[in-house]
């Protein structure tokens, strides 16, 4: 038996020692069985190995079961070139291309994220790029923020960053599975990072929230994309402009300044008026969006009548006709008076049809003065202190990544 050993040994030191993984599916796949008691005998060895020999470069899964087996017998003097052989230049390469498909099957078929990220990590540590588990990780953190667990979350959004800079770069996964192409993971992974991050910085979140809608796929036809977008300009952008013109010009008199700051208020309040539009437009009939439906509409009236001097005219036809129109950008801080119209309107440019704020006009006789805007008690004037938005519409973020 000794000599067959070295015999084997010294064939073992004569092949080819780098295992070729290109081209061969490797699945992750549950350990191999260990040989059964009495299995262990020399001839049994000698044909596992000679098999393994013959196949483990074409059909490497056979061969990893064959070379384990091998490996779980007890060790035996003058077999170790052979034992260093199977274990570190071909169980051990196996090992690690099986790493990134046992990753995925971890977070999407165990939802075991713990499990998830301890083995993704160790892959990440040896391939920084590897976009797979980075996508897959990132989506991790995700399912386990909307079951209340946010202890992937910090690591979920550096790995979903990371991910769009890579493929943004020309990075391409081993598969996009879940995702059925690029232009439908880089939505996933903005959503997600949008998601991940409007309850604590809403305005951070906006422009991934933005990004997210913008690719054609799933989440731009879905309407809770557009609730979270208008979800993240009130409690970002507009909270903190409608917080600094409070500080600022509440109780004095109307100034140029104070004029301008109120016009920087109404592009916010025109993106939060376009958002639900689109959410509450996608909605239709579908039974499972009509609980939000509701929200997003009484929201969205709010909001409208707000800025059309308490009149819902136009509304209806708003929402009809805002899908065919771009997502408008967040917009840019004014930092002039806009021109007036011309003394005969009594209100915005337009007759306020336009949800984007893009014509910029000024505020009229008809639009509700400082003095109202400012107000902190629950008026119709006020819809940050009236809209349901932050409460009732909010709808449960794993609806955003619902798959069909």
């Amino acid at each position: 038996m000794t000599k067959t050993i070295r015999a084997l040994a010294i064939y073992a030191a004569l092949v080819l020692l780098t295992v070729v993984t290109n081209g061969i599916e490797l699945k992750a796949q549950t350990p191999a069985a260990s040989p059964a008691p009495g299995q262990c005998t020399q001839e049994n060895k000698i044909a596992w190995y000679t098999e393994f020999r013959a196949i483990f470069k074409t059909d490497q899964n056979k061969a990893y079961d064959l070379a384990k087996r091998y490996l779980a017998c007890p060790s035996e003097a003058g077999e170790e070139s052979v034992r260093n052989y199977l274990q570190n230049t071909f169980v051990a390469v196996i090992d690690k291309a099986r790493r990134t498909p046992r990753v995925t099957e971890l977070v999407y078929d165990k939802k075991d994220f713990t499990k998830a990220f301890e083995l993704g990590r160790q892959v990440l540590a040896d391939e920084p790029d590897n976009v797979k588990v980075l996508m897959d990780l990132a989506y991790a953190g995700y399912l386990a923020a909307t079951s209340k667990v946010e202890t992937f979350t910090p690591d979920a959004l550096v790995y979903a960053k990371k991910a769009i800079q890579l493929i943004q770069a020309g990075g391409v996964p081993e598969s996009w599975v879940p995702y059925t192409n690029k232009d439908e993971a880089l939505s996933y992974l903005n959503s997600t990072i949008g998601q991940l991050t409007i309850q604590k910085n809403p305005s951070e979140a906006l422009p991934y929230l933005l990004k997210a809608a913008q690719f054609e796929g799933k989440l731009k036809k879905q309407p809770v994309t557009y609730g979270f977008i208008g979800d993240a300009y009130q409690s970002g952008p507009y909270d903190k402009l409608y917080g600094d013109y409070k500080a600022k010009f509440e109780g004095k008199d109307e100034s140029p300044e104070s004029k301008l700051a109120l016009e920087n208020i109404n592009q916010v309040i025109d993106r939060i008026i376009d958002a639900y539009a689109r959410a509450v437009s996608l909605s239709g009939t579908d039974a499972a969006n009509q609980a939000t439906k509701k929200a997003w509409m009484d929201a969205l009236t709010n909001w409208y009548k707000f800025r059309h001097n308490q009149s819902d005219a136009g509304l209806t036809d708003l929402i009809a006709s805002v899908m065919a129109k771009p997502l408008p950008p967040e917009p840019t801080p004014l930092t002039t008076l806009p021109a007036a119209p011309p003394a005969t309107s009594t209100t915005p440019a337009n007759g306020g049809a336009n949800p984007t704020g893009s014509t910029g006009a000024a505020p009229q006789k008809s639009t509700p003065a400082p003095s109202a805007v400012t107000t902190t008690t629950k008026s119709a004037t006020n819809p940050a202190e009236t809209a349901t938005t932050k409460t009732a519409v909010k709808p449960k973020a794993k609806n955003n990544h619902r798959r069909h």
